[in-house]
């Protein structure tokens, strides 16, 4: 497994060497796990002599991969998706251009020899339990130079930030790139009765992992479209500074603001109900946020009152027609994020009732939607606006055994 996916990424990096393109066009994600994916990438290609534009998506849309392949013989790295829609690259490239996916969700095989998918989960290895995206994006560094050790802390950044631990601790490659982290002085793991807790050593003394991985998602989620994934990956790189923290705490009031409102609203009778999903639409009451808020904000509510906690949590917010430094896209498209009450996350568990990531893709699917990467407990599409009642509809009748 392991020892199969370094013999790949060996391979990729020769292949990568040959190009003649000396300028990546890298892609990554907005979370922790994406910005500290973007920043060691950013970094490691950087030290090759490799000049490195890079791109913030929220997720790699299908009207953004069209417009990233109407070039040839360039070089073009996503981090932090992609991994499950390989074919699709494939057939976009038609051989023209040399791409690396160093995603960790779910994937496919690429069918296309310039699209090489270096995602771990091909390789027998979990994302959701295993290995991060940051972690990915280290080991590849680390492949192509020894000199990128210096960045596992920044990958256990990205492990500790997206969240699967096995009773409460880092495992497998995650584990180790924490490990190495504190071997170099860079970080501290101390014990507690509920697992373990991670810390960040720097010149400001010590700051909890999770505290540092928060400041990345508000600064890649609520600050999307204001500049916040570039300050995020400066702090990855160059750690906290007074221009990133007053960025954070003005960033932090519009997000309580956002929140504070849409809570009332749904008091007020915002929520809609089918039988067995529970679902709202903030239309564009969410920006100037990016639409990885929707997700957030379904993330605080699951755990209120204001949903019934045997029902699957839905949540709709549109997306806006730009994305920060590619330029002015048409998506006509609204997102869809799910997550579960910790009632029903431990039905999932238990086997009792069905994941997020069976059904969501399924409908999305039938209604020519866009689905990349589903996890279980969280998962989050794309569809045309004005089919959100259909896709209910048709999660309800995959629900019900009806399909």
């Amino acid at each position: 497994m392991f020892n199969e996916l370094i013999a790949a990424m060996e391979e990729a990096i020769q292949v990568l060497r040959r190009e003649p393109q000396k300028t990546v066009q890298l892609f990554h994600h907005n979370d922790a796990d994406g910005l500290t994916s973007g920043a060691i990438l950013t970094r490691a290609l950087e030290r090759q002599g490799y000049t490195v534009k890079r791109y913030c998506l929220e997720k790699p849309y299908p009207a953004v991969l069209r417009k990233v392949y109407e070039q040839e013989g360039g070089i073009i790295i996503f981090a932090d998706f992609a991994g499950r829609i390989a074919p699709m690259l494939s057939d976009l490239n038609r051989g023209r251009n040399l791409t690396l996916i160093l995603d960790h969700h779910v994937a496919e095989e690429s069918t296309d020899e310039r699209v090489i998918n270096l995602d771990p989960d091909l390789f027998g290895l979990k994302g959701d339990r295993d290995i991060s995206a940051s972690t990915t994006c280290y080991l590849f560094a680390l492949t192509l130079d020894p000199i990128n050790r210096d960045m596992a802390h920044i990958a256990a950044v990205g492990a500790v930030g997206d969240g699967f631990f096995v009773d409460g601790e880092l495992v497998s490659q995650n584990r180790d790139v924490a490990l190495e982290a504190v071997q170099q002085g860079r970080m501290e793991i101390r014990k507690h009765d509920k697992g373990e807790e991670y810390f960040l050593i720097g010149e400001k003394g010590r700051i909890p992992v999770l505290d540092f991985s928060d400041i990345l998602d508000i600064l890649g989620g609520v600050g999307y479209y204001q500049g916040g994934p570039d300050m995020g990956v400066r702090v990855c790189l160059e750690g906290v500074s007074p221009k990133s923290e007053r960025m954070v705490e003005e960033l932090k009031a519009v997000r309580t603001k956002i929140f504070e409102d849409e809570i009332t609203r749904l008091k007020s009778g915002g929520m809609r109900q089918s039988p067995r999903i529970q679902w709202f639409n903030v239309e564009k009451r969410f920006f100037p946020m990016g639409v990885k808020m929707i997700g957030a904000f379904c993330d605080v509510i699951r755990f209120t009152d204001l949903i019934d906690p045997h029902k699957y949590l839905a949540g709709f917010q549109l997306i806006p027609d730009e994305i920060p430094g590619f330029g002015e896209i048409k998506f006509n498209e609204v997102k869809i994020s799910m997550r579960v009450s910790p009632i029903m996350e431990e039905e999932i568990r238990a086997g009792k009732a069905m994941g997020l990531n069976i059904f969501l893709p399924e409908a999305t699917g039938r209604l020519g939607g866009f689905s990349d990467a589903c996890h279980t407990l969280t998962a989050a599409t794309t569809v045309a606006i004005g089919r959100e009642e259909p896709l209910i509809s048709e999660m309800e009748k995959i629900l019900k055994g009806d399909s």
